[in-house]
């Protein structure tokens, strides 16, 4: 609701702007600057009051909380009278408790002063007059629960989850109810082109089935298990259909029926969804290959096949085990994790891998992983989300400018549009006939997507209307667009074009070497699709690029290990240095921009003076988990290797924290000057976020909504969705 609201308000702006009413603008502008409901905005609600109990403003808060029982909770059914009830004597008691915990004697008996007339009769106050009175309260049986970390948290989760509830409820004007209203239409259209594809894909299987019995099993055949499943084996195709096909007509040699399997019977759940999705996404040239390869391989006498029925089955029985163990397998307590952070990270770490695309672990709110350097975590984890529609390692992973949508790219070049908020749902899939590298959103508008090929173009695609709207030819001597980079304040965007490696370099194998990879950075328009200029005279080709926050100015980084900044106005380099022994993967602004962070091949952390040229504040050497080249290692030498492509580090709102890969999921750090202009980070992390089975390769951090949003991607194509409230401290 929030983010209809601030969208509303802007129309109403630009309409009295248009209109020329410029004395209701000034008193609208007014208005909102005083506004004490923060734009129906529950984290910044929230906030308000930790401010006021911190501060020890008694008179305020009660104003505050007040003026939210008068506008907000008045409007509720008589049945919700308890529930605010609680909250308010909660809130008072967090007042109490925090006057004490800070040695504040004043206070704590300037509130029982003004308040006693007001609580005397209570009977949830009865034994807290005499608190003041007791020596180490925190210990008294009585009021030892609400000393604690976990009240505390459990409370500002209470509270940030009734106030989100009663703002859904709330009846909205006809003013706001736009957004609800092309909601509703966009899902009622959805639903529509789904039900026309899935008979569309009926019809098309029945005639595929009369026509060619053959084809359809081996289409059945290829779906049951997915690419990275196929090739972690030598294990083929025409083996298992061979293994398929001699069953019926050999039952008296046919192996014993398997024992069950809770990864196969998971795909067995799965696969009339599967099959609905790859027939849907199968183009006719796709089908006519599939079917004249089938038919081109010679097919074993039956008398052969039965005889080798029973070791291929074998081998399968083995391969299914292998991929069991190797997705099984939890992730290893830290050594300095005690045994409450074990019990904490349990509902995220005991997913299952085979769970559905939306699980959802929703806890209390009371994580507090990572053990970092000082005791009460930055943050706290609200709930956590997974989205597992892709099949194959993820490649990028970008939130929009509105933190409302997200759009993944995988290895296997499929893109899939989708949202998190209220419920995870596919808004598109997005097939390529030719590999995709690199994707980014757009900033105005942000429903547009850029996808990067690896034969020099940029596709425009529109994820409201579900089209592509224009395709750029880039640069046809360099073909590969590695990195796409929006700027903030306009329709313009730079990509990097790279030279064609001397054989197809694959996203799960080793990069050109930096001396036969060239390449340039160009400016291009969305709106006019026309190139504007050249950045760069030819040189390494980029990995990574980045605006700053009113894109005036752009780094970059990259495969020679050097840096370059770029002033956009001007529209040349305004400074370059030697980085990284290596490419650089990844580069980033900080928060006041004074300076830019980067990870680079030697697996080091560092942060630059933008003022001075090449001069460190800061160095960290990484591990390779954080870093990359990523491995997933299996049994029987089995070993998947991936280059970095996307971001590998991102920071919160106020630029106090980064989001960093490792090995089974997200981990937070602190800075250590816990300042927006940045520092080194803290050696243990702060929080960490966990889910993941497999090495997290790619990340994004959105505080766009109400709340921050981390995602978190990894090699056995699983995204995790974490929620996060920050805690605010004094």
């Amino acid at each position: 609701m929030s983010s209809a609201v601030e969208r509303t308000d802007e129309l109403v702006r630009e309409y009295l702007t248009y209109r020329g009413f410029s004395s209701a603008l000034r008193h609208l502008d007014t208005e909102i600057k005083a506004d004490r409901e923060r734009g129906l905005r529950v984290d910044r609600i929230v906030e308000q009051l930790l401010q006021l109990v911190l501060t020890f403003d008694l008179s305020a808060l009660r104003d505050y909380w007040g003026h939210l029982e008068r506008r907000l909770f008045s409007r509720l059914q008589e049945g919700y009278a308890p529930a605010v009830a609680k909250l308010t004597t909660s809130l008072y008691r967090y007042y109490v408790v925090n006057a004490i915990q800070k040695g504040n004697q004043e206070r704590t008996q300037e509130f029982f002063q003004r308040m006693g007339a007001e609580l005397q009769g209570a009977a949830e106050w009865r034994d807290w007059f005499a608190l003041p009175f007791i020596f180490a309260p925190e210990q008294n049986p009585t009021f030892a629960l609400y000393f604690s970390r976990q009240w505390t948290d459990t409370f500002l989760v209470s509270l940030h989850n009734f106030l989100s509830a009663l703002f859904q409820c709330m009846p909205q004007p006809a003013l706001l109810s736009f957004d609800a209203e092309l909601q509703h239409t966009t899902m009622l259209a959805e639903e529509n082109q789904q039900l026309r594809q899935m008979l569309f894909a009926q019809q098309s299987s029945g005639r595929a089935a009369v026509q060619d019995p053959q084809g359809a099993m081996e289409s059945r055949v290829q779906h049951k298990l997915p690419p990275y499943v196929q090739h972690m084996d030598r294990l083929g195709d025409s083996e298992l259909l061979s293994a398929a096909a001699s069953r019926p007509g050999t039952p008296s040699m046919a192996p014993p029926p398997l024992p069950p399997h809770p990864i196969r019977a998971a795909w067995a759940r799965k696969e009339p969804c599967t099959a609905n999705q790859g027939t849907k996404s199968k183009d006719p040239a796709s089908v006519k290959d599939s079917k004249s390869t089938s038919s081109a391989n010679q097919q074993p006498a039956p008398s052969d096949q039965a005889g080798q029925s029973y070791p291929r089955q074998r081998r399968h029985q083995d391969h299914e085990k292998e991929r069991k163990e190797l997705f099984s397998k939890p992730p290893p307590l830290t050594a300095d994790a005690g045994e409450a952070d074990a019990v904490d990270s349990a509902p995220c770490d005991d997913t299952p891998p085979d769970s559905s695309s939306s699980s959802t672990t929703r806890g209390a709110g009371l994580e507090t992983e990572g053990g970092g350097a000082s005791s009460e975590p930055p943050f706290i984890k609200l709930s956590q989300e997974e989205y597992s529609e892709h099949h194959s390692s993820i490649m990028h992973c970008r939130v929009d400018v509105s933190g409302r949508r997200v759009a993944s790219l995988d290895v296997d070049g499929v893109v899939k549009v989708w949202s998190f908020n209220p419920i995870m749902q596919t808004k598109a899939t997005i097939m390529s006939k030719f590999p995709l590298l690199s994707l980014e959103w757009a900033s105005k508008p942000d429903r547009l997507l850029l996808l990067g090929s690896a034969v020099g173009t940029v596709r425009l695609y529109d994820t409201e209307a579900k089209k592509n709207l224009y395709e750029m030819t880039i640069d046809d001597t360099h073909p590969r667009i590695l990195s796409l980079a929006c700027s903030p304040s306009g329709s313009s965007f730079v990509c990097s074009a790279a030279t064609a490696a001397s054989a197809a370099v694959p996203a799960t194998g080793p990069r050109p070497s930096v001396s036969t990879a060239t390449g340039r950075l160009l400016l291009w328009d969305t709106k006019t699709v026309k190139q504007q200029l050249s950045l760069d005279s030819e040189t390494a080709a980029i990995n990574c690029s980045s605006f700053n926050h009113n894109g005036n100015l752009l780094v970059s980084g990259g495969a020679d290990g050097v840096i370059r900044l770029f002033d956009m106005q001007r529209c040349e380099s305004a400074m370059s240095w030697k980085a990284h022994d290596g490419e650089v993967y990844s580069v980033e602004f900080s928060y006041d921009e004074n300076t830019v962070y980067s990870v680079g091949e030697d697996r080091k952390f560092v942060q630059w003076n933008i003022h001075r040229c090449g001069v460190k504040q800061s160095e960290q050497q990484l591990s390779q988990d954080a870093t990359g080249p990523f491995v997933l290692s299996g049994y029987s030498g089995y070993k998947q290797v991936q280059v970095p492509r996307g971001r590998l580090f991102a920071f919160d709102s106020e630029g106090r924290h980064v989001l960093t890969c490792s090995a089974h999921g997200g981990l937070i750090y602190k800075l250590t000057n816990g300042e927006a202009g940045g520092g080194a980070l803290e050696e243990q992390a702060s929080l960490s976020l966990g889910g993941h089975r497999s090495p997290v390769v790619t990340l994004d951090w959105s505080s766009a909504l109400d709340c921050g949003t981390c995602l978190t991607a990894s090699m056995d194509g699983r995204i995790r969705v974490s929620t996060l409230l920050a805690h605010k401290s004094d």
